[in-house]
C-alpha cells in the first residue's frame, strides 16, 4: 500500500510546547482572492470577450477544458503572480482556481495542464491573434464612457529574450536581443487599450501610422463623437502619422528631437532667459515659446512648442569645490492642439509619465515579458492574456473605496493584501463553504469587494 500524505514531523518547541507539523489540514487554497477575481471577470467580462472572439477548432468529443476556463484559469493565475503555464500542473487542483472558473472545488475535474495551456497558447493563427487584440479594443470602448477629450498614451518598453523566438531583434541600447512591444492606454482611466509585439528597434513613421489608423477607426466605431487626442515621446513624432491624423480631424502631442534650426528659432529666447536667470537667486527658470516649423518631410508648417530651461549645475575646480556653471535646457513638442504653451507643455504633454507607471504595472507586476515561446503569434496570444490580467486587477482596485490606504497601491501590493489569503474549502452537498483567516489583515475590505464586485452586490 501506498499513501501520497506526507507523515507528520516536529519543528523546535514554542514556550516549552511540542510543535508538529503535518498535510492534513484537508482542501485549502493559499489564493482565496481569487474570488475576488472571479466577481470581478463576472462584471467586466474581458475573458468571455476573448474566449468568444477565438475560434475552437478542437473536436468537442474530445474537448475536457473550453475556452473560456483555459483564458480564465491562465489570467487568474497571472494575476495572483503564476507567471508562466507550467505552473499550472499544480494549480489545476487548487480548489479556490477551480471555484474562480466555475468548478465545483472538490468534485470538479481538474483543470487544464501544462501542456493542455501550451497548446491552447500556440493553436491561434495571426489572424486569431489579431482578433484578440481587437478584442481588448472593444472591451474598453464598451467599458467605458467617452469624455469630452481623450486622450491615449502610446509608448514601448524592452523585453529580453533568452532564446530563437521569432521577431526578436538585436538592441543596441539594451545590449541584447529582444521584443519592443508597443502599449497604448486610456490617460482618464489608466486601463489598457492595446498590446502589440514588435522587434526591439525604433517604430518607424509608417508603423506608427499603422497603428493610430487602426486603433483609431477601432474605437470610433463605438465612440462616434470622440474627441481623440495621441500622447508619445519623439519615437511616435513621425511624419505619417501626424499627417493621417492631420487627414482625419485627430489630435496629437508628441516630443520632437530638436535641430540647428530649432535651436536658431529659439536663440533670442534662451539667450533672455539666461540673462534673467544669472540675475535671479532662483536655483532654475523656465519659459515657453511657440514656433510655426516645418520639417523637410512635412507637407505644411506644425505648431512647435520649445520649452527653455535655466539651471545651476556643479562644476567643481580646484580652486572652488563648490562652483556652479549655468546650462540651457531646451525641449520641443509638436502639436494639433491650441492653447496656451505652458499649459500644452506641463499639463498635457509631461503627464504622459503616468503611462510609463502603467507599463510597470503590466511588465514587472504582471509580468508580461514572459514572451518565451518560439512562435511570434503565440507571444502575442500571451501578451493578451497578460492584458486581460491587467484589466482584472484594475477592476478590483477601482472597487476599492477612496481614501483607504489600497485605493491608489500597485498591483503587487493588492496581490499580497487581497490574493494571497489561505483558505479552507469545503464542498457539501448542496454549499460551498470557504473559511478565512480570522486574522486576515483586510478581511473588512475583502468582505466589502467580494459583495460589491458580485451581480447580486
Amino acid at each position: 500500500m501506498t499513501n501520497a500524505n506526507l507523515l507528520p514531523f516536529d519543528l523546535p518547541a514554542v514556550r516549552r510546547k511540542k510543535l508538529t507539523v503535518d498535510f492534513d489540514g484537508g482542501n485549502q487554497s493559499s489564493d482565496a482572492g481569487l474570488l475576488l477575481l472571479r466577481a470581478a471577470e463576472q462584471k467586466i467580462g474581458v475573458c468571455a470577450r476573448l474566449a468568444a472572439i477565438l475560434p475552437d477548432r478542437r473536436d468537442p468529443t474530445r474537448t475536457l477544458h473550453p475556452l473560456t476556463e483555459i483564458i480564465s484559469a491562465r489570467v487568474f493565475a497571472i494575476c495572483c503572480g503564476y507567471e508562466d503555464g507550467n505552473d499550472h500542473d499544480a494549480l489545476r487542483h487548487d480548489p479556490a482556481l477551480k471555484m474562480a472558473v466555475g468548478r465545483c472545488p472538490e468534485t470538479g475535474a481538474a483543470l487544464a495542464s501544462q501542456s493542455t495551456i501550451s497548446r491552447f497558447e500556440n493553436a491561434p493563427s495571426k489572424w486569431d491573434a489579431g482578433r484578440l487584440a481587437g478584442a481588448l479594443v472593444d472591451q474598453f470602448t464598451a467599458r467605458v464612457t467617452p469624455a469630452h477629450r481623450d486622450i491615449f498614451d502610446i509608448d514601448d518598453t524592452f523585453d529580453a529574450c533568452h532564446g530563437g523566438q521569432q521577431l526578436a531583434f538585436w538592441n543596441a541600447h539594451h545590449d541584447e536581443r529582444g521584443f519592443a512591444p508597443m502599449h497604448v492606454y486610456h490617460a482618464g482611466t489608466g486601463l489598457p487599450v492595446a498590446a502589440i509585439l514588435r522587434p526591439a528597434k525604433t517604430p518607424n513613421g509608417t508603423e506608427v501610422r499603422t497603428v493610430i489608423k487602426h486603433l483609431t477607426k477601432r474605437i470610433l466605431k463605438a465612440w462616434t463623437k470622440a474627441n481623440i487626442v495621441w500622447r508619445g515621446d519623439s519615437h511616435y513624432g513621425r511624419a505619417e502619422g501626424m499627417a493621417w491624423c492631420d487627414d482625419n480631424a485627430i489630435g496629437y502631442i508628441f516630443g520632437f528631437p530638436g535641430n540647428s534650426v530649432l535651436d536658431g528659432m529659439v536663440a533670442n529666447a534662451a539667450d533672455h532667459l539666461r540673462f534673467w536667470h544669472a540675475l535671479s537667486d532662483a536655483p532654475k527658470a523656465r519659459c515657453y515659446k511657440v514656433l510655426e516649423y516645418k520639417a523637410g518631410s512635412w507637407a505644411a508648417p506644425r505648431r512647435v512648442i520649445a520649452r527653455i530651461e535655466a539651471s545651476l549645475r556643479p562644476d567643481p575646480t580646484p580652486a572652488d569645490p563648490k562652483a556652479m556653471r549655468q546650462e540651457i535646457d531646451v525641449r520641443y513638442v509638436v502639436t494639433s492642439l491650441d492653447g496656451d504653451a505652458e499649459r500644452l507643455y506641463e499639463g498635457v504633454y509631461c503627464q504622459r509619465g503616468q503611462a510609463e507607471n502603467l507599463i510597470k504595472l503590466h511588465k514587472a507586476q504582471l509580468a508580461s515579458d514572459r514572451t518565451s515561446c518560439h512562435s511570434a503569434t503565440a507571444n502575442q496570444v500571451r501578451l493578451t492574456l497578460h492584458t486581460a490580467a491587467f484589466w482584472l486587477m484594475h477592476t478590483v482596485r477601482a472597487a476599492i473605496p477612496q481614501g483607504h490606504a489600497l485605493a491608489k497601491a500597485e498591483f503587487n501590493t493588492i496581490r499580497l493584501r487581497l490574493l494571497k489569503i489561505g483558505a479552507r474549502v469545503i464542498e457539501y452537498a448542496h454549499r460551498i463553504r470557504v473559511h478565512l483567516p480570522s486574522s486576515a489583515p483586510e478581511k473588512t475590505l475583502f468582505r466589502a469587494l467580494a459583495l460589491g464586485l458580485s451581480p447580486s452586490g
